[in-house]
């Protein structure tokens, strides 16, 4: 997240959305003058810059200062003037000057950078510490963001050591933040109406610092140039007041105002460039960050700051403290850089910064509270009373619409919001007896709308007997009402002459009366109900903004209406009426809505698509269309997650065909695929005949835009990512996949594990034993064993070092390159399947021992040392790794004997395994497994009964589990009835007792004949069962024994008083009892 602090995590980079480097490169300065005359530049695979045109960039506006709310929904800062500046006189210094102006324009306080260094203008002092508390703030300022990261020596044109931020904190929220921001970009020149400026979800946490906020990216037509967050907490303190905080990529921006591919070609000013002023700085501090810092040195800076911290805390000095841990965290960054800090390390450090972090905010809370605040405290907002439905109810039914108008939802949550309330309205109105047609539920990314069609005008009357006093009590002696009864009429609104007498079940007579209630209108009723249910609305996260309300995003507007009645209620500080938000650029940008019936139209007017059904059907066909004249079309596996995600993207879809160079088709597929789809959300086109991919893509714009535009914009993304994902490419191609492997020797995978090189060597020896354990052939050990010493090669490249999901994938690339055996190719991607739930399982007899012997050493090793899930904390995905392991087994019908594997694979680790540990292993492994049979179809009781018998077995139970179901389904037909009912008796009769395994069946003591056949039949039935048999054949041998049971226990009466035959007795029904064993628990089933 652009705004949120990430210069503790490599993942929190502003130009990579989700690195996560496990091994650095080392990369030798080279000497300064080259860079400035070199003409091949490095690209990031998460870089981005587009091109506005100068038709679209304009004088900008003024926001209106007086009154110091800024800009409306209505009279938003937009300017329609038609003056066009050349773009170029924009310079990096004018940009930060305009946007300074304006917000200062609308209260916001010019602050200054901060005198340290920081990862990100949200930990300047000015937005981490002043977001707590409940004083009013308001503040904008430029802020140099350090990232030792991040350095490149200069080298990529988008990805700097030290970026500029321009950041904005907004407390409370004004209530308008969204279009106060858009205000922002016209003042730079930014035409809101011809670019498709997009809010594209962007949840941010820092848990390191106890901190967490929801908001969006702001994307530019592709392009993300700002974040934009409501804070939720800091600190680890939730925040009374959540802030709106508004951060810009200034390089980003100004590269697109300016047209410009490197960042040292910005115009800093008329006379300099951004190359001019800060290359030789950027080369300098890469060189520091990534070859020539101390780490020894760094570390030592490391304790030193946290002590000072510390002692600044127990001073009651939380601005100093502050000042330490900012420098602490800085020091971390630097060794991060240099690839010093394991994963231990890394977790140790995260939490000294967390400690010190929640010390530091709470003392910076009591130090103003004890000074009473000095800016005084924001006032609790005034909640409005909702009017009296206005006009007459509808004299008939009428439809009725509910729309819920809100700032962007995350995809998933318009899509939750619209179940929950196709599921809550009609249960409403049933409660309320009011009679309806059709219900509708739809919703858009800034709107959930309910209609109900021919909705009743009112309840209908009712009546109601009611029961008074006693007659006796109710009448006097003369016949004449009471004051007893007098007062029951009173209360009811009857007169003595409307009751009558009844009596009940025992013969006392009472009073009764028939009472009439009239319906009451539905404008009444319905309001009452409305807020509660906007308000029962649940998400995955919810945020809160201005008010104690809660919901995925700020709710803005509320519709509420009855035919042309408004229905009265309030939520979150909004009154609900007739004032409906159209698309951001629509002229003007709200429309009243005469009556419910007018609403769809109302939309559709507008260019609004309300059905999530309608946009996905025009999506498709419209971007199949646009594929089919670059001669293509979309893959089918697009109609599924990337088109949902698309559909609540958008509310007035508009796709559009863009093209990149073919050049770009010599990378591989999957590096296309993954930052066309998981990146950009655009929809890849391949040929009809050959499903190869073609140099084009379509990307679907909101609303009416500029076409050429927006799609120039969107090809100008898409040509950066594509241009850095080629110089990584072409950075591995230098090597064979063999040489980034003792790379891994750099990466800690876990304290007391060794390094990621250690888990790959412990991997080929585990193969080897899993091998011989599930008997296979020596030519499929020998290529997983070939395979293993690869499989963790690729996380070194530089490929994957930028797009991590590609582990395995590029790795398979790499070796089909150098010409490796395809098996072994294969089984180096099958090695990190699944990845995910649903994902695809290893499938080749080499990549299922690949697999099988990683998540083995991860899951002995990281519980023997402690790392074990708690609650739903699982920070290591153990849950996830053992479910892939039992997936990939059961899905390949691949037999493996756990407690042996884990026993092997405990004995190649470098710390001691206990044989308890090795328990919980297997557990833990248990555990996902009786999840996975109940996944699969099999009730519990059935999988906990087959489990107590082959959990060691995988495979073994999964399919015991599908006979037993089986069993079970077929009822009376099945032999599983007789059969329970058989053993159940002798199982009951030795369970509890204490049955001496030396005790043995004497034929000699046999005093009836059916003790001898039942002896006979059981050991039959000994013979022929063996611990792994078939569920079936199973019964096939214990249905033999139903009779001899039988006619047993007919006769028989165990518990002789002659102890050599009671003893010889309760063996055999031991014996019988135990047949069982290793293959199912009858007594974990009901009715057993």
């Amino acid at each position: 997240m652009l705004g949120a602090y990430r210069g503790l995590l490599p993942e929190f980079s502003l130009l990579c959305r989700g690195c996560n480097r496990l091994a650095k490169p080392s990369s030798s300065p080279q000497p300064f003058s080259k860079l400035l005359t070199r003409r091949h530049f490095r690209r990031h695979a998460c870089s981005a810059s587009a091109t506005l045109t100068e038709e679209h960039v304009h004088t900008p506006p003024t926001a209106d200062s007086s009154n110091g709310s800024g800009p409306s929904v209505s009279d938003s800062a937009r300017s329609t003037s038609s003056a066009a500046p050349n773009p170029d006189r924009l310079s990096f210094q004018d940009a930060i000057i305009r946007l300074q102006q304006y917000w200062a324009s609308v209260g916001c306080a010019v602050w200054l950078p901060h005198n340290t260094e920081v990862g990100a203008g949200t930990m300047n002092p000015a937005t981490f510490l002043r977001v707590l508390g409940p004083e009013p703030w308001k503040v904008v300022y430029v802020e140099p963001s350090i990232r030792p990261d991040d350095s490149r020596y200069g080298d990529n044109p988008n990805r700097l050591q030290r970026h500029t931020q321009l950041q904005v904190i907004l407390k409370p929220d004004p209530g308008s933040s969204q279009e106060l921001y858009l205000g922002s970009l016209e003042a730079l020149g930014i035409d809101t109406r011809a670019n498709d400026i997009r809010f594209v979800q962007d949840n941010w946490e820092a848990p390191v610092l106890g901190a967490w906020g929801l908001g969006w990216e702001v994307w530019l037509n592709g392009q993300e140039i700002t974040q934009f967050t409501y804070f939720q907490q800091a600190g680890g303190h939730p925040l009374s007041h959540p802030s709106v905080e508004i951060t810009y990529g200034l390089e980003r921006i100004i590269m697109a105002l300016q047209g410009v591919q490197h960042f040292r070609d910005i115009r800093y000013t008329d006379t300099i460039s951004y190359g001019e002023m800060l290359l030789q700085s950027e080369y300098e501090m890469s060189c520091f960050n990534l070859d020539t810092a101390d780490v020894d040195g760094q570390w030592q800076r490391f304790r030193l700051f946290e002590a000072e911290a510390q002692r600044m805390i127990e001073a009651r000095l939380p601005v100093v403290a502050y000042d330490h841990l900012l420098k602490l965290s800085h020091t971390f960054n630097i060794m991060d850089a240099r690839g010093a800090v394991g994963v231990t390390e890394r977790a140790q450090c995260f939490g000294t910064l967390r400690n010190l972090a929640r010390k530091i905010t709470g003392l910076w809370n009591e130090r103003r509270e004890e000074l009473k605040w000095p800016l005084g405290t924001i006032p609790e907002p005034q909640q409005p009373s909702a009017p009296s439905a206005s006009g007459p109810s509808p004299p008939a039914p009428a439809d009725f619409v509910l729309e819920i108008g809100c700032e962007e939802l995350p995809p998933e949550d318009v899509d939750g919001a619209i179940q929950q309330l196709r599921q809550r309205m009609p249960a409403i109105l049933k409660t309320l007896r009011l009679e309806h047609g059709q219900i509708s539920v739809q919703g858009t990314p800034r709107r959930l709308a309910v209609m109900v069609d021919q909705l009743s005008p009112s309840q209908p009357d009712t009546s109601e007997r009611l029961r008074g006093p006693p007659c006796k009590i109710a009448f006097d002696g003369d016949g004449k009402p009471t004051k007893a009864l007098q007062g029951y009429c009173s209360k009811n609104g009857l007169q003595p002459d409307q009751v009558t007498r009844e009596a009940d079940s025992k013969g006392t007579e009472y009073v009764w009366a028939e009472k009439q209630i009239p319906g009451k209108p539905t404008c009444e009723v319905l309001a009452a109900e409305l807020s509660n249910l906007v308000s029962s609305l649940s998400f995955k996260r919810s945020m809160r903004w201005q008010h104690a309300a809660s919901f995925s995003r700020p709710v803005r507007w509320l519709v509420a209406l009855h035919g042309d009645c408004e229905v009265p209620f309030t939520y979150a500080g909004i009154i609900a009426g007739r004032c409906s938000r159209l698309l951001r650029q629509s002229s003007p940008p709200e429309a009243s809505i005469s009556s419910a019936a007018d609403y769809r139209s109302a939309l559709e007017h507008n260019g609004i698509i309300l059905a999530g059904e309608q946009r996905s059907e025009q999506i498709w066909q419209q971007a199949s269309s646009c594929a089919a004249e670059a001669g293509g079309s979309i893959p089918e596996s697009c109609q599924s997650d990337l088109l949902a995600e698309v559909v609540n993207l958008v509310e007035a879809p508009l796709p559009l065909l863009g093209s990149f160079d073919p050049a770009f088709l010599s990378l591989p597929r999957e590096v296309l695929v993954m930052v066309m789809r998981k990146h950009q959300r655009y929809f890849p086109v391949v040929s009809n005949e050959s499903r190869d991919l073609l140099p084009a893509f379509v990307t679907v714009a909101n609303g009416p835009v500029d076409v050429h535009l927006v799609q120039a914009g969107n090809e100008a993304v898409l040509r950066a990512r594509f241009e850095d994902a080629q110089f990584f490419y072409s950075k591995d191609r230098q090597h064979k996949l063999e040489s980034f492997r003792p790379q891994l020797a750099t990466t800690t995978f876990q304290q007391g594990l060794g390094s990621m090189l250690d888990k790959s060597e412990r991997v080929e020896q585990l193969v080897g034993l899993l091998g011989t354990l599930t008997h296979q052939p020596s030519d499929v050990v020998s290529t997983a064993q070939q395979a293993a010493a690869l499989a963790h090669a690729d996380l070194a490249t530089s490929v994957v070092m930028e797009m991590t999901a590609l582990a395995g994938t590029m790795g398979r690339h790499y070796a089909q390159l150098e010409g490796l055996p395809g098996p072994v190719c294969e089984a180096i991607y099958e090695s990190v399947l699944p990845k995910n739930a649903g994902d695809a399982v290893p499938a080749t007899p080499a990549g299922i021992l690949v697999s099988a012997a990683d998540k083995l050493d991860s899951l002995v090793g990281l519980v023997a040392v402690g790392c074990a899930p708690s609650g739903g904390a699982d920070p290591f995905g153990l849950r996830r790794i053992a479910y892939g392991l039992l997936e990939t087994l059961v899905a390949n019908q691949q037999r493996l004997d756990l407690p042996a594997a884990v026993q092997q694979a405990a004995g190649l680790l470098q710390v001691e395994v206990s044989q308890e540990s090795q328990e919980l292993v297997l557990d833990f492994i248990g555990r996902r497994l009786e999840q996975l049979l109940i996944d699969r179809g099999t009730i519990p009781e059935a999988v906990r009964a087959v489990l107590k018998e082959r959990q060691h077995d995988p495979f073994l139970a999964a399919i015991t589990c599908k006979d037993l179901q089986a069993e079970l389904d077929a009822g009376d037909e099945s032999r599983l009835p007789r059969v329970m009912t058989a053993l159940s008796r002798p199982t009951r009769i030795v369970r509890g007792k204490e049955v001496n395994p030396a005790w043995q069946v004497d034929a000699q003591l046999f005093e009836f004949p059916d003790e001898e056949a039942l002896q006979k039949a059981q050991q039959a039935a000994a013979f022929r069962i063996s611990q792994d048999m078939p569920l079936d054949e199973f019964l096939e041998v214990c249905d033999l024994l139903v009779e001899p049971i039988g006619s047993y226990f007919d006769k028989v009466f165990v518990m002789s008083e002659d102890t050599s035959v009671r003893q010889s007795r309760l063996a055999l029904l031991r014996d019988i009892a135990s047949l069982t064993s290793g293959i199912i628990d009858f007594a974990e089933l009901p009715g057993f």
